[in-house]
């Protein structure tokens, strides 16, 4: 009997399911046996099919509970929606007089991960020092992962150069902390001493790249992974992906699809929105269409949906955008503040302002608060259509204080509009709030030039370079067979530039020879 309910709970699929083995439990009187109330106290705490409060229930009437006992709550608590609870069970696990071991603190280090509070992860880090366990291994490969995914990567290298003996999640976990603080050149040193990589130490690698924006360098590594390194897994395709989506790389997009199919890796609900998104920002909507409608039915999440409402938006299509949230409310998936807005994105694409008032109303009504980018999306939708007034009331309408995204929606409508005066209150305000970003200069010093204003116009340049800021040089990006290439204005670093300007100049002889036989047609008419 006892190993019938040992295999039930293994395949419990539901927290109903679990709930009945649970009354079955209590009916046959066996609930206070050790090993099924443990067994069935990892189920409820761990599983997706159990409940973390539920098992905390569980928790609080075992008469005597133990180490093990403690540390599946902790460990639920520490991956739930709320892991500062995971501290409030271990205080009360000490004051019980059980002493916590060498699972207990990676499983406290993790919550404190998620809450990005160094200070209680020093605290936990502490704790595990003064009870002997300076020397544990999976302890200290915990406390680097933490400090790292806090920001704090000096005291997360501190406790790896202090490791007498490393492991590769030891290397790993270090090569992950750089990468997520953004410093790609020492997390490239920790990958290249490495005497073993596996998939892990590749994809933080290539994620890395991702996060801090060289998309390139990304699908560098990842072909030097194909040739030397193991297969890749859904995260590593993941990143990948958003690394064509960014690049616009449609080709390599294509390949990257094939790549994922060739080695047989599961299409999960991650992987096809990635897959979605890419086709879409890539501007291959009908294959993120094929993509999307691949999923079986009911299988889909609200990251899938958003994806491709997004990706219609952005190519214009904006009915198609606002049919298909239709059709995801039929189906029964929920919108969140993601869906909103993608919808007001695409609002903005086709000057709806009523709808879009109707879906920033929306978020209120359905129990969500709209944060900066529904603001801004809203203020590009009225400042898209003309209304620069009522977006700049709007704006100071709103109960947090405008963000750089929120004046730069305001800025381009006005500039649209020739709405020169509102243009220049907005421009200083940006340099105000972003006086290191170029644009912010270029931009008022292009209101100034649209209205004539020279001078003005000429100050602000002299501002921004008094200031030692430098302006990006702005480029291109073209993809032939499966390359890509950059080329700036006048660029003439690519070894066929002398072909490359003797074709614009053959097209742009072509362009003007048929708007002069235009204008030759419309005369004799």
């Amino acid at each position: 009997m006892f190993q019938s309910l040992f295999n039930v709970l293994d395949k419990c699929k539901s927290f109903s399911e679990l709930k009945k083995i649970h009354a079955l439990v209590i009916t046959l009187g066996i609930r206070h046996d050790d090993l099924l109330s443990s067994k069935l106290l990892s189920v409820a705490a761990l599983s997706d099919a159990g409940n973390i409060d539920y098992a905390y229930r569980l928790f609080s009437r075992l008469p005597a509970p133990g180490a093990f006992d403690w540390n599946t709550i902790i460990r639920g608590y520490s991956g739930s929606k709320n892991p500062n609870k995971s501290f409030s069970v271990f205080i009360k696990m000490l004051r019980a007089g059980v002493f916590p071991d060498y699972l207990t603190y990676p499983f406290l280090a993790k919550a404190c991960a998620r809450l990005l509070k160094p200070e209680l992860g020093g605290a936990v880090h502490g704790h595990a020092l003064k009870n002997g366990f300076e020397l544990d291994k999976f302890i200290n490969n915990s406390l680097i992962h933490m400090y790292g995914s806090c920001g704090d990567i000096v005291y997360a290298r501190r406790v790896f150069d202090e490791m007498p003996m490393k492991n590769i999640v030891s290397w790993n976990a270090m090569l992950d902390g750089y990468a997520k603080c953004g410093d790609m050149a020492l997390a490239r040193q920790v990958f290249e001493l490495m005497s073993q990589r596996d998939v892990v130490s590749w994809s933080c690698l290539i994620d890395g790249y991702v996060k801090s924006g060289d998309y390139k360098e990304a699908l560098a590594v990842f072909e030097e992974m194909r040739v030397l390194g193991p297969k890749a897994n859904e995260v590593t395709m993941v990143s990948v992906l958003c690394a064509c989506a960014h690049l616009g790389a449609l080709d390599r997009a294509r390949l990257m699809h094939c790549y994922v199919m060739d080695n047989g890796l599961p299409i999960t609900l991650v992987l096809r929105t990635s897959l979605v998104d890419m086709y879409a920002k890539c501007g291959a909507i009908d294959e993120a269409l094929d993509v999307f409608r691949g999923v079986l039915n009911g299988k889909a999440d609200v990251f899938l949906w958003n994806a491709m409402i997004g990706g219609l938006a952005i190519h214009g299509l904006v009915n198609e955008s606002l049919e298909l949230f239709t059709k995801m409310q039929l189906v029964g998936i929920v919108p969140d503040e993601i869906t909103y807005l993608c919808l007001l994105s695409a609002c903005a694409h086709g000057g709806l302002v009523k709808e879009a008032w109707y879906f920033f109303d929306s978020l209120g009504k359905h129990g969500m608060t709209p944060k900066s980018e529904h603001y801004a999306c809203m203020v590009d939708v009225l400042a898209r259509a003309g209304q620069v007034a009522e977006a700049y009331r709007f704006l100071h309408e709103m109960p947090m204080e405008p963000t750089a995204s929120l004046l730069g929606a305001l800025l381009n409508g006005c500039l649209i509009h020739g709405k020169s005066d509102l243009a220049e209150i907005v421009g200083r305000k940006l340099i105000e709030l972003d006086p290191d970003h170029d644009g912010r200069y270029i931009g008022l010093s292009n209101v100034y030039a649209a209205v004539k204003r020279w001078k003005e116009a000429r100050t602000m340049r002299e501002s921004m370079e008094r200031r030692g800021v430098k302006k990006s040089a702005g480029f291109s990006s073209v993809e032939i067979a499966g390359a890509l290439y950059s080329f700036i204005a006048h660029d003439e670093t690519h070894p066929n530039s002398e072909q490359i300007y003797r074709m614009l100049e053959f097209i742009v002889s072509q362009v003007k020879l048929d708007i002069h036989k235009d204008i030759q047609e419309y005369l004799s008419l």
